[in-house]
Formats: structure tokens, sequence, C-alpha cells
């Protein structure tokens, strides 16, 4: 399995309501992508205060790379992935993605 970990830092003047909506609109693509087994999304509590200018992520289990394949080239993936990035600090560089393999 993967866990695909997304973690945005998100412009200073983004709602927090525009951010859980951003983060959340990639829950859609449960039960169309193949292998897309869960999805969790929510704030960064940054109990370590390490991360706090990545305020919001996601979290998304695939059952395999081929999964992961489908959700990046999946339509609606491009679509709210061009969103985040219009609403992130600095484009695609206020965004960070972790992809670990879990077993």
């Amino acid at each position: 399995m993967l866990k695909h970990c997304v973690y945005v830092n998100f412009k200073a003047e983004v709602s927090e309501q525009e951010c859980r909506a951003a983060v959340s609109a990639f829950a859609e693509l449960l039960g169309k992508v193949e292998g897309m087994m869960d999805f969790s999304a929510g704030p960064n509590l940054d109990f370590e205060n390490k991360s706090a200018q990545y305020g919001w992520g996601f979290v998304i289990t695939f059952a395999d790379r081929a999964a992961l394949a489908a959700y990046d080239a999946h339509p609606l993936h491009q679509r709210y992935g061009a969103q985040m990035v219009t609403l992130a600090q600095g484009g695609a560089d206020g965004i960070i993605v972790f992809d670990l393999q879990t077993n």
C-alpha cells in the first residue's frame, strides 16, 4: 500500500473555509479511482511546533502504484490540484507531497 500525504501552506488571505474545501475536494475521487482506499483531511495541529506554515493537509491510502498513477491522471485530481496551487503560498512550492510505501 501507499500513503499519499499532502501538506499545504495556504496564502494568508485564504479563509479557513476555503482551506477546508480545497483539501476536502479530493475526497470526491473515492469510488472513482480504483485502488483509492481511504481519504482523511484536516488542519495541522503541529503539537511539536515544527510545521506551522503547513496549516492543512490530507492523506490518501492507495492499493498500489498503479492506483496512485490513475489518481494522478484523473481529471478531477488535475482540476483540484490546479486550484490548490493557486491558493498555496508560492504556488506549487507551497505544497509538500510524501508518498510512503506501507505494509
